[in-house]
């Protein structure tokens, strides 16, 4: 592959176009507008430089001078997602603030079905990353405790909100994968599962299933977890 090393670079310190020559035809803000139509509408796997290249309407190998690697593309593509973060005036509260930032991201999550596979830490420090990390900074500046506490609630709050996106995603995925309702498939799956508990076998399930056998509220549950995540870190006494 032209212009790959063997040795890790960050794309943000090196320039916008490798070599010389004229002024470069594009941005790297056009090519990861670029690769991020392709996501939206193909999924990452429509991704790559090859197909980038034609959405810009140049040549593969010309891309290369711009972007050197596929990693240096993904981590441009989660960069231009990074921007539709919005950073507002911290309340002072830094658990609502906290909880505004989670329900943003999964609402972006959803807007870009793809980024739950490409959310790394080694993503994390690009320019409007970095703006984002700084603003939920702000936002727990009341919470008493040191950045590095602050920096992993940061993280465990993404987490949990990449792991509760992607689940949403690949359930909604399935569903439109298989030829009956959803409704349907749920009929059959509860009449197995109640005949399996039935037999007694599973006395603690039954327990659990008969204390509780209504549906379950999804966004109760999403909710539930961001609250016990934010009250680890509530300062004790």
């Amino acid at each position: 592959m032209a212009g790959r090393s063997a040795v890790p670079g960050v794309i943000w310190a090196r320039p916008e176009r490798a070599g010389r020559g004229p002024r470069p035809a594009y941005s790297r803000a056009d090519i990861a507008a670029a690769a991020v139509r392709l996501a939206d509408a193909q999924g990452l796997d429509g991704v790559s430089m090859r197909h980038v290249a034609a959405e810009l309407g140049c040549g593969t190998m010309s891309l290369y001078n711009y972007v050197p690697r596929k990693e240096d593309l993904y981590e441009l593509m989660v960069d231009a997602i990074s921007a539709e973060h919005e950073l507002w005036e911290p309340s002072g509260d830094w658990r609502a603030d906290m909880l505004r930032v989670a329900h943003q991201t999964r609402a972006l999550m959803h807007r870009h079905p793809w980024l739950p596979r490409l959310m790394s830490p080694v993503y994390g420090f690009s320019p409007h990353a970095l703006r984002y990390l700084e603003h939920c900074l702000a936002c727990l500046e009341p919470l008493d405790a040191p950045y590095g506490t602050r920096m992993e609630l940061v993280a465990m709050l993404n987490g949990v909100v990449t792991t509760y996106v992607a689940n949403e995603l690949a359930t909604a995925e399935r569903s439109r994968s298989l030829p009956w309702s959803k409704e349907q498939e749920n009929a059959v799956r509860i009449g197995y599962l109640g005949g399996q508990l039935a037999t007694g076998a599973y006395p603690r399930l039954a327990a659990a299933f008969q204390e509780d056998a209504g549906p379950i509220d999804m966004e109760a549950v999403f909710a539930r977890a961001l609250d016990r995540v934010l009250d680890a870190f509530e300062p004790k006494g």
